[in-house]
């Protein structure tokens, strides 16, 4: 094939209305994923941007001078982030787990077991979706406060040990196994814990995994309830303790953006180890559902 002949092939390639389109919706998808980025970036930089250089104004994309000191000093000098970070570890993997125990047995129980009221119970579940969740602070705060649990991990962890979104997906999740498993696993002598325990909740792992990292991402990033029942800095989570060190050190903008990075660094590392089973547990819940 002479030059010419390859010249005029690459152009009709690159004029194809296929390519045409693929070209445009690359460019779109990677401009939108560059905007969402945008912001972090630029936390990480005014993070190891010094104080003089700041004060002396204008935007960079690159700072002329760099400098870690800032890090080091959350890192190694200050140990009070890594008890703020251990709170939210804890708090957010105990509701993680209470969550997926309780959702699933409630999930089981109105999919797999004959008791009266089923389908109100499950209405009253997908009911409470319409219910804000402001209008419920009040009436927890004093069930907390009755029960002197106010200043206590547990402040944080039973209101939220259930939700009806768990619920509503695995209720979903639950219908699409095939009952054959069931009396298969009833013929061969299983009790209703062993079915669930042994069968469903196997068969269950991608939902699971999905729900879970939903319930861990969102109790690491509360803030409104923990700042309403904790009194203690000491038991503080991320969260609270970020706004805490913005407000002391409102004139150093790279210690906040600093005390920013390290807070959202863990959720960053969780969704890079579990993205390929959201997604596709996501796929799968929107195909069955």
């Amino acid at each position: 094939m002479s030059n010419a002949d390859r010249s005029e092939s690459l152009v009709s390639r690159l004029t194809d209305r296929d390519t045409l389109y693929r070209l445009g919706l690359y460019l779109v998808m990677y401009g939108l994923a560059a905007v969402f980025f945008i912001p972090y970036v630029r936390m990480f930089e005014l993070s190891v941007t010094p104080l003089s250089v700041m004060s002396d104004g204008g935007f960079f994309w690159i700072p002329p001078e760099t400098t870690f000191a800032v890090w080091e000093r959350f890192l190694f000098r200050e140990p009070i982030i890594y008890r703020w970070a251990w709170n939210t570890l804890l708090i957010a993997s105990i509701t993680t787990f209470i969550v997926l125990v309780v959702d699933s047995m409630i999930a089981f129980s109105i999919t797999r077991l004959e008791w009266p009221g089923q389908s109100l119970v499950l209405g009253i579940i997908m009911a409470s979706f319409m219910i804000p969740g402001y209008v419920n602070i009040i009436p927890l705060y004093t069930v907390i406060n009755d029960l002197g649990l106010l200043n206590s991990y547990w402040a944080i962890i039973l209101p939220f040990a259930a939700g009806p979104l768990g619920v509503f997906l695995l209720v979903q999740f639950f219908r699409d196994i095939p009952e054959e498993l069931e009396e298969a696993a009833r013929l061969d002598g299983f009790s209703q814990f062993r079915i669930y325990a042994q069968i469903i909740l196997p068969l269950s792992t991608p939902i699971l995994t999905a729900l879970g990292l939903f319930v861990f991402i969102w109790s690491w990033n509360q803030f409104l309830w923990p700042l309403i029942v904790l009194n203690n800095d000491q038991l503080y989570t991320l969260p609270i303790g970020v706004v805490i060190l913005r407000d002391v050190n409102a004139l150093a903008p790279n210690l906040i953006m600093t005390s920013l990075a390290i807070a959202s660094l863990p959720l960053f590392i969780v969704f890079l180890l579990f993205q390929d089973k959201l997604i596709s547990s996501v796929q799968m819940q929107a195909g069955t559902g």
